[in-house]
Order: C-alpha cells, then structure tokens, then sequence
C-alpha cells in the first residue's frame, strides 16, 4: 500500500506521539495522529493507571484534545504501534471517533509501515449514535 504525503506526515506524528505513552503496566505503547478538516494534525497516546479501567487510549486522548482546541471536522486517524498486525482501535475508541469524527478514514501503521486502511464505518458497522436516542 502507498501511503500519500498527508497520510505519510499522519502517521510519523503518531509514531511520534507513541513515544510519550504511559504504559508502564501493559508495556503497550500507542500513538495516535488526527488529522483535521483544515489540515491540522492532533496527537495523542495511551495513559494507563493502575486502576486499568481508568486507561486512555490514543485514539481517544487525540480526539478529546483536538475538540478541546475547537477542531469540529476531521478527515483520518492514524494508529501506531508495535506490532506485525493492525491494532485497530477498540471498541470505546470506535464509538468516540463516531461520534465526533464521523465515517473516518483509520490509517494503521507499525513502527516502519503503513499496515491497512479502513473506513470507519467498515470496523463500526452498527454505531450508537444520536439516531440511536430517537
């Protein structure tokens, strides 16, 4: 897979974001990019806690700071960690990066390429979302 110069520059800020993760129980360290409608790019990593449930992943910790700066549309999300396969964002990620973020692309790297590329709405097929409330 070729990876354009945007999403190139999307995932070398999550690698780079992945360095400053708090995994000191998992030892799983993940970085997260989005990147914004007018081109801007929001990072975020794991912070984990040793009450577990109370662990935040990149993903999540990239698109709350990015709606705390004001951010309201977004085009991609790269995920990067160390592994051979995707690690594809879970479950309460998925419904976070819905429910702000739409049908986004999710670009998923490793430490040195770029490793699949999905839409959202292919990994969320059925979200919970405001049409859920109705």
């Amino acid at each position: 897979m070729i990876a354009s110069d945007a999403s190139t520059s999307l995932i070398a800020a999550a690698r780079a974001a992945r360095l400053h993760a708090q995994s000191r129980y998992s030892g799983f360290s993940v970085g997260a990019a989005i990147e914004t409608a007018d081109g801007t790019i929001v990072t975020g990593c794991n912070i984990e806690n040793a009450s577990l449930g109370l662990t935040v992943c990149a993903e999540r910790v990239a698109m709350f700071k990015a709606l705390s700066e004001g951010h309201r549309q977004f085009r991609r999300v790269a995920v990067v960690a160390d592994t051979s396969e995707p690690t594809p964002p879970c479950g309460a990620c998925r419904q976070v990066l819905w429910e702000f973020g739409g049908d986004l692309e999710v670009v998923l790297a490793s430490l040195t390429r770029e490793i699949a590329r999905h839409q959202l709405a292919a990994l969320f097929p059925h979200p919970f979302d405001r049409n859920s409330l109705a």
